[in-house]
């Protein structure tokens, strides 16, 4: 869906995932550090809008999420996953209960798959599931904003900010009193400072959740089955993940940035050097300059030198190996 607020003066229209909001408003820098000083507000309008309600809402969720929520205290935001047969990430919510209605936002275009799947595991459970994605747009407030929530509308509050299920019809008069607007590049930059995986983005066909360090934030270790539940504790109990999440401080002197997917090598095997990784999202942050997120093989030392295509890159550890 594009967001009416593409016709703010310096919005430039994002493209690929994000399309339909804008990558930016003509300074990228400003708006990141607006966000990271707790003012402003970001349209993530394209987002998916998916609510389930009736009274068994939260005991059904239960059974099907990787997060403990069947006492899910309304108000109380919470991340969950949904996993194939085979415990690899196939959705990914963020969800809020506000005491009747349990309210997530989840990547654009993965609505209609997800809700496809809750349909069909409905059964004899008291829930209905709805698309809301037409009718109401997620905003987000950074951390320490001040600005307030219109009476009514569901808020999911998080260490991170806040996001605000907003109707869609008031999302330009709302845009006006929120402060000046970041596009998504300035969300995306403190997305990687912060070290938190995005599904499509740090997720392909064969990800799972022990490789981003979902463990914990939306992943519980200590709740009932739920699909991809054995390859979850054998992981946790037996092994290790094929691969670990790093963040990788860039050469600053290169003008372009490494794209998605490309590869990563050992900086002493030289170019033709065997490929240990690739690049999952890649930013130019305010503070840092150039950095990223990318998988790793898991044995690949923590103290090696890489190279993600010509650009030389040093690691931080986010996944222990």
């Amino acid at each position: 869906m594009k967001s009416p607020l593409l016709s703010l003066p310096g919005a430039v229209p994002a493209e690929g995932a994000d399309e339909g909001v804008a990558a930016h408003y003509g300074d990228l820098f400003r708006e990141q550090r607006a966000l990271a000083d707790g003012t402003g507000f970001v349209d993530l309008s394209h987002r998916g809008v998916v609510t389930v309600s009736g009274e068994d809402r939260l005991s059904w969720l239960h059974l099907l999420l990787t997060q403990h929520v069947s006492d899910l205290p309304a108000g109380e935001a919470a991340e969950a996953l949904i996993l194939s047969a085979h415990g690899h990430i196939e959705h990914a919510l963020y969800l809020v209960d506000d005491g009747a209605t349990v309210w997530a936002h989840v990547e654009p275009g993965t609505q209609d798959a997800l809700i496809a799947y809750l349909e069909s595991m409905k059964f004899f459970y008291r829930v209905e599931v709805a698309d809301r994605t037409g009718e109401f747009a997620v905003v987000h407030l950074p951390a320490g904003s001040i600005a307030e929530a219109p009476e009514g509308v569901v808020v999911r509050e998080t260490p991170y900010g806040r996001d605000l299920f907003l109707p869609r019809a008031g999302l330009e008069s709302y845009a006006g009193e929120a402060g000046p607007p970041a596009g998504i590049l300035a969300h995306e930059a403190l997305r990687v400072e912060r070290h938190r995986p995005r599904l499509g983005f740090e997720t392909d066909h064969r990800t799972i959740p022990h490789e981003l360090g979902w463990i914990g934030t939306a992943v519980h270790l200590q709740k009932g089955c739920y699909r991809g539940q054995e390859t979850v504790a054998r992981v946790q109990n037996l092994g290790k993940p094929p691969r670990r999440l790093v963040f990788l401080h860039l050469d600053g002197s290169d003008v372009h940035l490494p794209p998605p997917g490309t590869g990563i090598q050992l900086a002493d095997d030289g170019p033709d050097g065997r490929r240990i990784g690739f690049i999952t999202t890649s930013v130019r942050h305010h503070e840092l300059g150039p950095v990223a997120l990318a998988l790793v093989k898991r044995n690949v030392p923590v103290d090696a030198r890489l190279v993600a295509g010509t650009t030389a890159a040093a690691q931080e550890v986010v996944v222990e190996p």
